[in-house]
């Protein structure tokens, strides 16, 4: 009899490539090709106004020098790294849950947001992103004669 050693993770690769297939192309699709082994990816909220779509992104503990934030061909694109603290020694630590290391999410952009006016900020630990919509994008009231 011969074993066959199996890779248990193996099969959901293929089925997230699958749905990747699927559903790449929906407004703000994750592209998951930019995120390695070892990084990790902060929580994001995206809600929609009227005017534009808002992005929240928790980076706690972060500068906002650290973090590089860009939009190229349709897709927006945050990364960054979080630095372990200098003056900590682990020999001392009970417990270490924060995560550290290098970060990047990237999004696809609905054809609707206006790429070349979006602002960020950054406040209490969070980058606040705006999104305009383009002008044809909004609803606009029409009045019937």
């Amino acid at each position: 009899m011969t074993l066959v050693r199996r890779v248990p993770w193996q099969d959901l690769e293929g089925l997230q490539q699958r749905l990747q297939d699927v559903f790449g192309d929906t407004p703000f699709a994750v592209n998951a090709a930019n995120v390695d082994q070892g990084q990790w990816a902060p929580p994001v909220d995206i809600r929609e106004t009227e005017d534009a779509l808002q992005m929240q992104v928790e980076l706690p503990g972060i500068n906002k020098e650290e973090i590089t934030l860009e939009v190229k061909d349709g897709v927006l694109s945050i990364s960054g790294e979080r630095r372990y603290e200098k003056d900590v020694k682990e020999e001392h630590s009970h417990r270490t849950e924060r995560v550290y290391g290098r970060f990047s999410r990237s999004f696809s952009l609905p054809r609707n947001v206006n790429a070349d006016a979006v602002e960020a900020s950054m406040k209490d630990g969070v980058l606040h992103v705006k999104m305009p919509k383009l002008d044809s994008a909004k609803a606009k009231a029409i009045t019937i004669a």
